[in-house]
């Protein structure tokens, strides 16, 4: 972050050129981030001295550091903004502004045609606003944005849990159609099934490798909150857009403070549906349901609950819904069609009905494969075979003479809770619940202490394994101390091979150990291999399931 000098009235704290539609702009968009800590702090009669030089006077510039300040200074932000647009010769400019990420700050943000002009405009509004006096004419207007117009179907996929699932189920399901399928993930870019690219490509970039490869006949892309705000989104529209849930996570990074603040960001992939499109979003979610409202897409509705009052909202406004009904996932249409598609029990990835955020996971994929025109057969294929290989890190289930234990990422508080429900589900009469416990450093304190408390009230024992590789600015002993504070003073260990061996010792057929597994799937499935371990089959999880329930 630069210095703010004593006497600076205005610091640049941040210039970021988005590429793709954004949060603040259906295209290409310039963010000018400023420190305004001195001009909110001035008296009312030189801010108004300062407001009249800038060409944008005030009547009234409300008390020093008031919120009224705020926003007047955010409309003459909007004005000088518009006013240096057209000394540099742009002309008409749409200009928006909102409450930077930190106290003090304020952001711009403005649409952009060439690069070089707006990031020349977005530095001439932080030096104008310092007092400098600056000139834009003759600028490099530089290249235009590169933002993928697709020539192929395209369907995004976002939300805060379930993304990577629903990203895969549906890319399997394109698979069975026949299409050449390319995706792009938490996990890399794929083309039909072939990793391409390995990490997380689950922002602009991705989807820029799946759209430029011009063997592939459709696109799956997860669109994160991360790419969303770095860079936008990586295609200028969507045929189907598909919003999961949202949920309390990452907040407290780049300005996003709570779950409505990440709504608005999520709210960006069905935002840019074209017309005629379909927006399959979650009806039990009142944050995403509200998405349809901006939205030039058809609403279709996904809902364990089929008597959802979403579900009814859609079906009014000539939508389609997804939902449950008699055990069996069934789609609903126009003029009252229902059809019964296939039982829970015969849908690999739901663990026979278990795993309620899988099933709801499995309805927004049938939503959005049949919205994107997928035979209705390849659908049903795609759900009769899509199994624990095909969705690494994801509720993997494993066996080591008789104990049941399960690999997932469960990363916040919403996958915590799901994954908990779902091995207390697998424990047999007299069984135990163990949990081996870890977090990612970027999340609130509050929120790693929930995690804690969750895992202490949902398990009969909990551990602690350390993922050093997402301590993102915390230490080990900050992380550990904060897990600890909600689930007791429990052990810890380096790693979660290490913890994954610990709590195999002395485990009991009857007992279920639910391990949090982010970064070394690999080694633990090793573990379990070198103990006996082997993976669970449909038909030995149904089972396992029926003998749970007594």
């Amino acid at each position: 972050m630069p210095h703010r000098p004593e006497d600076a009235p205005a610091v640049l704290r941040e210039l970021r050129l988005l590429d793709g539609p954004n949060l603040y702009f259906p295209r290409a968009a310039c963010k000018v981030v400023l420190d305004l800590h001195d001009l909110l702090a001035l008296s009312e009669d030189d801010f108004g001295g300062r407001a009249a030089d800038w060409g944008t006077p005030v009547a009234r510039p409300g008390r020093p550091g008031s919120e009224v300040r705020t926003r007047v200074l955010a409309r003459v932000l909007l004005g000088v903004t518009r006013s240096l647009a057209r000394t540099a010769g742009v002309g008409r400019l749409a200009v928006r502004s909102r409450p930077g990420p930190e106290p003090g700050q304020l952001t711009v943000a403005f649409p952009w045609r060439r690069r070089g002009l707006a990031q020349a405009l977005g530095v001439a509004l932080a030096q104008t606003m310092e007092g400098a006096v600056v000139d834009l004419v003759g600028v490099e207007p530089g290249p235009a944005p590169s933002t993928p117009r697709p020539r192929i179907p395209v369907v995004a996929v976002t939300g805060t849990n379930g993304k990577t699932t629903t990203t895969r189920l549906l890319a399997h399901m394109s698979r069975c159609a026949g299409n050449v399928t390319g995706w792009a993930s938490t996990d890399g870019v794929f083309v039909d099934g072939v990793a391409v690219e390995e990490g997380d490509w689950s922002g602009y970039g991705g989807a820029g490798r799946v759209l430029a490869d011009r063997s592939v006949q459709l696109a799956v892309l997860e669109t994160a909150r991360g790419g969303l705000l770095l860079r936008g989104a990586g295609s200028l529209h969507n045929d189907v857009s598909v919003v999961t849930n949202v949920g309390a996570d990452h907040l407290g990074l780049q300005g996003i403070y709570t779950i409505d603040d990440l709504a608005e960001v999520k709210a960006v992939v069905p935002g840019i549906t074209r017309e005629g499109g379909w927006c399959v979003l979650n009806a039990q979610d009142p944050r995403v349901l509200a998405m349809a409202a901006t939205s030039k897409g058809r609403p279709w509705v996904f809902s364990l609950d089929p008597s959802a009052p979403g579900v009814r909202t859609a079906m009014d406004a000539h939508g389609r819904a997804t939902t449950v009904m008699d055990d069996c996932v069934t789609v609903l249409g126009e003029g009252g069609l229902v059809d019964p598609m296939l039982a829970l029990a015969d849908i690999p990835m739901t663990l026979s009905g278990l795993s309620r955020h899988d099933v709801a996971n499995a309805l927004a994929a049938v939503s959005a494969g049949l919205a994107i025109g997928l035979p209705r057969g390849a659908v049903l294929e795609g759900l009769r075979t899509f199994c624990s290989e095909d969705n690494p890190g994801r509720m993997n289930l494993w066996t080591v003479d008789g104990c049941v234990l399960s690999l997932d990422l469960a990363h916040n508080e919403d996958g915590l809770t799901a994954l908990l429900s779902v091995v207390r589900g697998l424990r047999l009469a007299g069984g135990r619940v163990v949990t081996v416990l870890g977090a990612v450093g970027d999340r609130l304190d509050g929120q790693l202490r929930e995690m804690g408390r969750l895992a202490r009230c949902g398990s009969d024992e909990v551990v602690i394994a350390v993922k050093d590789r997402y301590l993102r600015g915390r230490t080990v002993s900050e992380l550990v101390g904060l897990l600890r504070e909600g689930a007791g003073d429990v052990p810890a260990y380096d790693d979660e091979a290490t913890a994954l061996r610990a709590v195999l010792l002395g485990r009991h057929p009857a007992d279920v150990v639910a391990l949090l597994c982010h970064q070394d799937r690999a080694r633990c499935e090793d573990v379990l291999r070198a103990a006996g371990g082997r993976r669970m089959t449909a038909d030995q999880v149904h089972a396992r399931v029926l003998a749970a329930r007594g």
